[in-house]
């Protein structure tokens, strides 16, 4: 059978679904690691770090060297990096000494694998023939949400039928994702960003580019503003509503992720319907955003401020994906090393969200509210870059309309 390009971007859903359990599966088990290995969850959080650090590194490079290597080789190899992060993390420790270094190699291992995916995914998704990019690119980013989803609760599934202590062959069963997409990766066709009559861009010419730098603020905003929230969901619900862990959990990050995966998709299939331009869609999530956080940290109401964390799942949903689009609208001949550089900044601001809201709570009694409230500078900052955008962009249909 001859794969086609729909094939091509089933396996781009498929290797979101392989980086929400890289970005997931861990994270569940980080109490399991402290009461087996022995590794205090001091040593747990800098797992965490690395993870960030590895795929921010990753991003840097691949903007670098994507375009000189194509996209086969290093798609295949993240997806090598994710699966045999995964097995090392389940069998390293029980052949080395060192538990906690046998956990770091692991998440080395697959945080590469992260990086490369979260660089190549989508360019190799807007590069597949159809007519509305936008919408495919929602429906793509949508699948990493459906994976947190899926991740979580098959997780928890098989850990209240078989025990937290049958966790490694787990680990071995969500490695059969990433093994099954390295064959699917190896036979599908790939497309083109740029026409026929485009010429690359250098990565120096991108950054002279003022849409581009729009770009990069926008996309460091829009992480900010997913991962403010969303990092902190399960504290936020556990703190105020005075629930266990397993309910904070599933009222707070569930909630979020199941939300802004609906908020992707009604903007695939319905985006055509509503008369709003891509980047007045973005504005106006925005907006919604920035009355999410205001809710979420002002509200007296317990159950008040957890609506506000759904509605703010949901105002960020096109936010990531949108601003893919938009770039790739509005900057023609970017090529992969503008989506690795737009990946990187995203990064950036997913780390520099979450950071702010735990240092400002914790310097405040650990107040949460306080510590959201401050990050609400990220929505305003976005909308703020969407309305300079905006003008100009009309203001250069003006000039050639004249």
């Amino acid at each position: 059978m001859k794969l086609t390009y729909k094939h091509t971007v089933t396996a781009c859903f498929i290797g979101y679904i392989v980086q929400a359990i890289i970005n997931n599966f861990a994270p569940l088990l980080f109490l399991t690691f402290e009461r087996d290995y022995g590794i205090p969850l001091g040593q747990i959080g800098i797992l965490i770090g690395i993870n960030f650090g590895v795929q921010l590194t990753t991003d840097f490079v691949a903007a670098l060297i994507a375009d000189k290597t194509g996209w086969r080789i290093p798609i295949i190899t993240a997806h090598v990096l994710a699966a045999a992060g995964l097995i090392m993390m389940a069998t390293l420790p029980e052949v080395m000494t060192n538990k906690f270094l046998a956990l770091v190699i692991s998440v080395v291992t697959y945080s590469i694998g992260g990086g490369l995916l979260e660089v190549l995914i989508s360019p190799i998704t807007e590069a597949c023939p159809g007519e509305d990019k936008a919408a495919a690119m929602s429906i793509l980013h949508s699948f990493y949400c459906w994976g947190v989803v899926g991740v979580v609760i098959l997780s928890t599934l098989f850990f209240a039928v078989f025990g937290i202590d049958s966790w490694k062959i787990l680990a071995f069963v969500w490695a059969l994702i990433p093994i099954f997409n390295i064959f699917l990766f190896a036979l599908v066709p790939f497309g083109k960003l740029e026409k026929d009559d485009e010429v690359r861009m250098p990565i120096g010419r991108l950054f002279k580019n003022k849409y581009f730098i729009i770009m990069i603020i926008i996309m460091f905003c829009s992480a900010s503003c997913e991962l403010s929230v969303s990092q902190w969901a399960s504290a936020f619900v556990e703190k105020g509503l005075g629930v266990n862990k397993a309910v904070g959990d599933l009222a707070g990050p569930m909630m979020f992720a199941v939300l802004m995966g609906v908020a992707r998709l009604i903007h695939a299939f319905l985006g055509d319907k509503i008369k709003w331009s891509l980047e007045r869609m973005i504005l106006y999530s925005s907006v919604l955003c920035l009355a999410s956080y205001l809710i979420v940290s002002l509200s007296p109401l317990p159950w008040l401020s957890l609506i506000g964390c759904g509605i703010c799942g949901f105002s960020v949903g096109i936010l990531w994906p949108g601003t893919f689009s938009l770039a790739s609208e509005s900057i023609r001949g970017g090529g992969t090393a503008m989506f690795a550089i737009l990946a990187l900044f995203g990064d950036l601001g997913c780390g520099t969200g979450p950071m702010v809201v735990g240092t400002v709570a914790s310097a405040l009694g650990d107040n949460l509210n306080i510590g959201i409230l401050v990050t609400a500078a990220a929505p305003l900052m976005l909308i703020g870059c969407l309305v300079i955008y905006i003008t100009l962009k009309k203001s250069e249909k003006t000039k050639k309309s004249a």
